[in-house]
């Protein structure tokens, strides 16, 4: 059976046509679709897997109703699309150091996720994408927005299109850097350069163009970015603003409400996301595991 591609609201889905008896359904203009028809009590096969990545690379994010799984069954599916990461500074489960923890309600497990970022540009090869889980949705709100960052470079004026073109951008893990607050300082000091020297500053072009798809998107985010490499700081904070400022336009965002057992899988090399913080005091609990990317060019 070909993958199907139903159609609502109006939309006219793209079709694949890669075999397979899954369904993806149209949920946004550019970005988001959900995929049904997958069955997480069996292993991932290969024309599965390949009809989820078609349906990525179309939808940028896609997510699953009925990912009532444990940690290690996440953990597997998510190795079937590439070598899982562990990230430096993010608590995880005992025993499975791939599987990040996000649980809101610790203070001690908590970090900045409510502002538009792609995960990770620290790194010299950032992540491909991560495959997020909701163990226990909070009473109200706890929604994540992506926001697709091809249409983002896409809306842009020809003439800064060119501007940026071959412009390079500096990432650093600097958000990371407040776990360290509470220590002495000579402790302080020591985690501080250790993790500097594990994670040195990475050098990013501003553009991007994706491995599969050939398109271009943006790559800068509010998070990690610290300055456009070669501009004075007064010129490169001007130009950043406005780059990041096009992830906050509605018309290219995607929101999804979780539910216990969602699972989305977003590309994170062409988005950005968002976590809304509205839900306090309810609980959010989130497992996630992440898939090595490679170098942007």
């Amino acid at each position: 059976m070909l993958t199907q591609v139903k159609q609502e609201s109006g939309y006219s889905g793209r079709s694949t046509t890669t075999g397979n008896a899954i369904e993806v359904v149209r949920r946004g203009t550019t970005i988001g679709a959900e995929i049904q028809g997958v069955d997480f009590n069996r292993p991932l096969d290969d024309v599965t897997r390949d009809a989820i990545l078609s349906a990525l690379a179309d939808w940028k994010v896609v997510y699953f109703r009925n990912a009532h799984i444990t940690p290690e069954q996440q953990k597997a599916f998510g190795a079937r699309f590439g070598e899982l990461t562990v990230h430096p500074a993010a608590p995880h489960l005992e025993g499975l150091p791939e599987v990040l923890v996000l649980d809101y309600t610790k203070p001690e497990l908590r970090y900045p996720t409510d502002v538009w970022h792609s995960d990770e540009t620290f790194r010299f090869e950032p992540p491909l994408g991560s495959f997020l889980r909701c163990v226990r949705p909070p009473e109200v709100g706890g929604d994540t927005m992506w926001a697709d960052m091809e249409a983002a470079y896409e809306g842009l004026s020809d003439k800064m299109q060119h501007f940026i073109s071959g412009l390079e951008a500096i990432h650093d893990f600097t958000v990371f850097r407040g776990k360290f607050d509470d220590l002495p300082p000579k402790e302080r000091h020591a985690g501080l350069a250790e993790m500097e020297e594990q994670l040195p500053n990475a050098t990013h072009p501003v553009v991007r163009t994706h491995p599969v798809t050939k398109r271009k998107a943006l790559f800068v985010n509010a998070q990690f970015t610290i300055a456009i490499k070669g501009m004075r700081k007064t010129e490169s904070r001007a130009l950043l603003d406005l780059l990041y400022a096009q992830a906050t336009i509605p018309e290219y965002q995607f929101r999804l409400h979780w539910e216990a057992g969602t699972m989305a899988f977003w590309d994170n090399r062409p988005t950005q996301h968002y976590a809304v913080n509205d839900y306090h005091p309810h609980r959010r609990t989130m497992h996630r595991v992440t898939v090595k990317g490679d170098r942007p060019f």
